[in-house]
């Protein structure tokens, strides 16, 4: 399967945040790939970033998720979109799968909260697994991915060949520019992909956005715990990989023995 890790940089607005969105499904359409990822809460954007009321509002992200069901149907190709959605629980963070036709295959929400994040979202409740060309893959927004490894380990049990992690790490404030992929110096993220990946015997592609004091890279992670393709540290584009579906066993994570783990 060949996959696109789409790297945008943090919009601006709703309405420039969907120009860029299509700008690279274009590109990974072109390159042919099935399915491209976008960061955690693309649209409108990460929260705190100043967005208007309007563009925040449940009107204009529902305009958003239909223009992005014609782009995908445009460029035929399949889209995971993150967004904040206004739910009757109230505001979740959520990435919705959209076919290449066009047509919604369901949504994953952020189930997990970073304790930062209490006061801007509602947790979700459920996991879900999804399909595009025959290949089964699961969704884990930042902080679930990174700190808890059940909801990535919980896809693979259920036959994920891959997990999508969109997520958004930046440290404005320790304005530290990273240089290496995976080098001591940095935070743990990196670290954290990798065991993802190797703990259950699946592909692992987390996604970033492009911006200045990112803390870990949009990377692909293949089952055996090697970074297999990155995006240059605050580069904004798509990153695009062939990857063996064959290869992602899960094999680990079948043999979780999860009843040894009841009280």
């Amino acid at each position: 399967m060949r996959i696109a890790l789409a790297s945008p940089p943090v919009p601006q607005s709703l309405d420039s945040g969907l120009v860029v969105f299509e700008e690279l499904v274009k590109l990974a359409s072109e390159s042919k790939a099935e399915i491209i990822c976008f960061p955690e809460s693309y649209l409108p954007g990460y929260p705190g970033m100043g967005y208007s009321d309007q563009d925040r509002g449940a009107e204009s992200l529902s305009g958003a998720l239909d223009r992005a069901a014609e782009v995908a149907k445009s460029y035929n190709i399949a889209i995971i979109v993150p967004m904040d959605w206004h739910s009757s629980a109230g505001l979740v963070n959520t990435a919705f799968v959209i076919s290449s036709k066009g047509e919604i295959l369901g949504h994953q929400t952020k189930n997990q909260l970073d304790p930062s994040e209490d006061n801007m979202w509602v947790s979700g409740t459920q996991r879900h697994l999804f399909e595009v060309n025959g290949v089964k893959f699961g969704i884990s927004i930042c902080h679930e991915g990174f700190r808890y490894p059940e909801s990535v380990r919980w896809a693979a049990k259920n036959g994920a060949s891959i997990v999508f992690h969109p997520h958004y790490t930046e440290n404005r404030e320790n304005g530290k520019i990273s240089a290496e992929w995976g080098s001591m110096d940095n935070p743990y993220y990196e670290k954290a992909m990798m065991m993802r990946s190797i703990e259950n015997t699946i592909y692992f592609a987390s996604v970033n956005y492009a911006s200045e004091y990112m803390e870990s890279a949009t990377s692909i992670i293949d089952p055996e715990g090697k970074c297999i393709a990155y995006q240059d540290y605050g580069k904004s584009g798509v990153l695009i990989k062939d990857i063996d579906i064959d290869r992602a066993t899960g094999f680990l994570a079948k043999r979780f023995k999860s009843e040894l783990y009841q009280k």
